[in-house]
């Protein structure tokens, strides 16, 4: 008899280990489909979620400041990213609006050394490359006035080796440089209508 509860001790315990175990890579997987693009979904996978980002200019109700935006003076918000592992050297970020109607919409592009463990965009050393809107840097959010709230993530991927981009870049060049260099990431989100 006691032999035979300690076995189904032992089976419980497995099973509990297993489904916790299922758990962690469900968690995983589900937080880089957050990222709704299937691409950076991609570029994250397997990828420790480990960076904390904060936008300045968000609100507790997740809101972007109209400052930030087309309607406003159009500025860079700044971005602080903390987190960064040792064996990260550079940290990109990507800005994008998954709900603009013609697909997704890249509002800011940009590439800086990290310092120890934290870096701030826009930074003295970052290299900007070209939005969709066809200038470098940082185009605010400008959905379509009355098409809704669209969702702005500020992805961030802490890479390992310096991606080599020189200013002027586009997405599939930084997408390029990046892969197999994802050390670590994390994002923001905001959203924004007019």
């Amino acid at each position: 008899m006691r032999r035979s509860m300690l076995l189904a001790a032992a089976v419980v315990a497995v099973i509990i280990a297993l489904l916790a175990v299922y758990m962690n890579s469900h968690k995983r997987l589900e937080g880089a489909s957050e990222l709704v693009d299937e691409r950076f979904s991609k570029l994250v996978e397997g990828v420790p979620r480990s960076l904390e980002v904060i936008v300045e200019g968000i609100s507790p109700e997740g809101f972007i400041d109209p400052a930030y935006t087309c309607d406003g003076d159009n500025i860079p918000p700044k971005v602080t990213i903390t987190g960064i592992p040792d064996s990260a050297s550079y940290v990109a970020l990507i800005m994008y609006d998954p709900d603009a109607p013609g697909g997704t919409f890249i509002h800011w592009l940009a590439v800086e050394p990290a310092k120890g463990s934290q870096a701030i965009f826009p930074g003295q050393a970052v290299s900007e490359g070209f939005n969709d809107f066809g200038k470098l840097g940082y185009g605010g959010p400008c959905p379509p006035k009355g098409h809704g709230a669209h969702r702005y993530f500020f992805l961030v991927l802490a890479l390992s080796g310096d991606p080599q981009l020189p200013p002027g870049y586009k997405l599939d060049d930084l997408l390029d440089a990046v892969e197999g260099k994802v050390a670590a990431w994390g994002y923001a989100m905001g959203k924004y209508s007019r």
